[in-house]
C-alpha cells in the first residue's frame, strides 16, 4: 500500500534495570532499527512521577495528531490509562493497530477484570502473546481478534557471555531476582535440600540469611543485567517462582503457565541452560530447541543432575549459545511482528 508506514509510540520510562521496560525498551529499539517511525516524542527515561506523567501525556498526543490513514502502530500492552483512547484515534484516522501484550491485568495484580482486559485488546486488530497457552487462554475468554505468538522477549546488550563449563558434574544453579522469603520461598527449600549435589548462587536483593539456618549459598548482591551476562557464574538459570519446590504455586508461579518471563531470555544471554516448570508456558519451546531441564518438582534436581553427563551439558549449551544470538538480534519480536501484519 502506497505510503504505508510501520510506526511506534514512545514514552516515558522509569528506569530500564526492571525487566518490564527493559523488554519495552528493547523492543522500540528493534522497531527504530528497522525503520519504524515513533509517532510520540522521544524515549526518556525520568524517575520523577509527575514529569514522567506529563511526558507519556504529551507523546500520545502527539502520537494522535502524527498518525496516517494506512499507518500500521506497534502498542505496548499495558500502556497506562491511554490504550483504548489511541486504539480509537488510530482506527478513526484510518491507521491500523497491533498490540504486543507485556502483562495481563487480570492475571498477576487482578486490576481488572478478565472481562475488562479483553473489552479492552478487542480495540486492537492484532494481537502478539507471550506463548501458546496465552494465545489459547485469550482465545477461550472470546478475543474474537487474531493472536500471534511471540514464543520469547528478545534481549538486547553488547556484553558478551564467558563459557563456564562444569568440573566433575559440580553445577552451579542460579537464581536472578528478588530473593526475599516472602517472593520466592522456594530458594531457602532448595538451599536446605539434603544431600544437595549442586552449588547455589544467587544474584538480586533481598536475602535472608537467617532464613537460610546455615544452608551455603554463594550471594553475589545486585548486579545489572549487562554485568551479568558478562560475569555469570552459574550452569544453569532458574526459571520458578513462588513458596514451594513443586512448581506453579503461588499467583507468580500460576501466572508462568501463560507469561514468558524475561528473566529466561536473560539466562539464555548468559549462555546459560535453564531449569524451568514443566507445565510453565516457555517449556515446549525448552523441549523443542533442548536449551535445559523441565521439571515438575525441584526436589529432582539432585538425582537429574547427578545423572547428566558433561556432553548432554555441552550440548544443551551450544543450542543456549544459537538462541541468544538471535536474541541479542531482535530475532523473535522482528517475526511475530511480520506476521501480525499479515492480518492487516
Amino acid at each position: 500500500m502506497k505510503g504505508m508506514r510501520n510506526c511506534y509510540l514512545s514514552r516515558n520510562y522509569k528506569g530500564v534495570n526492571g525487566a518490564g521496560n527493559k523488554a519495552k525498551t528493547d523492543i522500540e529499539q528493534v522497531m527504530k532499527q528497522n525503520g519504524y517511525v515513533n509517532v510520540g516524542f522521544p524515549q526518556t527515561r525520568y524517575t520523577n512521577t509527575i514529569l514522567s506523567f506529563f511526558v507519556t501525556l504529551a507523546s500520545v498526543l502527539k502520537a494522535c495528531f502524527s498518525l496516517k490513514k494506512g499507518d500500521r502502530l506497534v502498542l505496548q500492552y499495558p500502556l497506562k490509562k491511554y490504550f483504548t483512547f489511541v486504539c480509537r484515534v488510530a482506527h478513526w484516522k484510518g491507521a491500523k493497530v497491533v498490540t504486543i501484550i507485556h502483562d495481563l491485568g487480570s492475571f498477576r495484580s487482578k486490576r481488572l477484570t478478565v472481562s475488562q482486559e479483553i473489552h479492552r485488546l478487542r480495540h486492537s486488530d492484532v494481537i502478539i502473546a507471550h506463548s501458546e497457552s496465552m494465545k489459547n487462554w485469550l482465545e477461550a475468554q472470546h478475543l474474537q481478534r487474531p493472536v500471534v505468538v511471540l514464543e520469547i522477549f528478545d534481549y538486547l546488550s553488547d556484553s558478551k557471555a564467558s563459557d563456564t563449563l562444569p568440573q566433575e558434574n559440580e553445577y552451579k544453579v542460579m537464581f536472578a531476582g528478588v530473593l526475599s522469603p516472602k517472593h520466592n520461598a522456594f530458594l531457602y527449600k532448595l538451599a536446605k535440600l539434603p544431600a544437595r549435589v549442586f552449588k547455589i548462587v544467587l544474584y538480586g536483593s533481598g536475602l535472608d540469611k537467617e532464613s537460610l539456618e546455615g544452608a551455603v549459598v554463594e550471594d553475589k548482591g545486585f548486579v545489572t543485567s549487562d554485568e551479568l551476562i558478562q560475569t555469570a557464574e552459574g550452569h544453569f538459570g532458574l526459571v520458578w517462582y513462588g513458596p514451594e519446590l513443586e512448581g506453579g504455586n503461588g499467583p507468580l508461579g500460576e501466572y508462568l503457565q501463560y507469561n514468558a518471563p524475561h528473566k529466561m531470555s536473560l539466562y539464555l544471554r548468559c549462555n546459560c541452560p535453564v531449569i524451568i516448570w514443566d507445565k510453565a508456558a516457555l517449556a515446549p519451546f525448552v523441549k523443542k530447541h533442548q536449551l535445559g531441564l523441565c521439571l515438575s518438582s525441584l526436589a529432582e534436581l539432585n538425582q537429574v543432575l547427578s545423572e547428566m553427563s558433561v556432553d548432554d551439558y555441552c550440548n544443551m549449551k551450544k543450542n543456549v549459545q544459537e538462541i541468544s544470538a538471535r536474541l541479542a538480534q531482535g530475532y523473535y519480536v522482528n517475526t511475530a511482528l511480520q506476521s501480525a501484519f499479515k492480518f492487516i
